[in-house]
C-alpha cells in the first residue's frame, strides 16, 4: 500500500463516521464514503475490546492480507475503514476474507 492510500487524519475519520455508511459482518465492521479521488484510502482498526496488543495486531494483519486479495475487485474513489470485532480472535485468514468480501458486497463496493 502506498502512503497516499492510508487514512490518517482525525478529520477524515470523523467525517466518515458522521456522513458515511456502515455495514456489519461477523468479524468486521465496514465504514465507507465517497472521497472524490481516483483511488481508495483505507484504514484498519482494532480496539482494546479485541484483546491485548498481540491479538489486535494479528486482527489488523488478517484484515490487511484479506484486503490485499480483494483490492483489485473493489471500485475506486472511496474512503474505507475496516474495524475488527472481538469475534475475529482465533479465526483463519479465509474466514476473515469471506467476511470482508460479504461486507464489501453488501455495500456494493465489490465488483465480483
Amino acid at each position: 500500500m502506498l502512503k497516499r492510500d492510508i487514512l490518517r487524519r482525525k478529520e477524515d475519520f470523523d467525517l466518515i463516521y458522521k456522513k458515511g455508511r456502515s455495514v456489519g459482518e461477523r468479524y468486521i465492521v465496514l465504514f465507507y464514503m465517497k472521497n472524490g479521488l481516483s483511488y481508495n484510502r483505507i484504514a484498519f482498526l482494532a480496539s482494546k475490546k479485541v484483546g491485548n496488543s498481540v491479538r489486535r495486531n494479528r486482527a489488523k494483519r488478517l484484515m490487511k492480507e484479506s484486503y490485499r486479495f480483494l483490492k483489485d475487485d473493489i471500485g475506486n474513489g472511496y474512503d474505507i475503514i475496516f474495524i475488527a470485532r472481538n469475534t475475529i480472535n482465533g479465526k483463519k485468514l479465509r474466514d476473515v476474507e469471506k467476511s470482508m468480501a460479504n461486507s464489501l458486497s453488501k455495500s456494493k463496493l465489490y465488483q465480483r
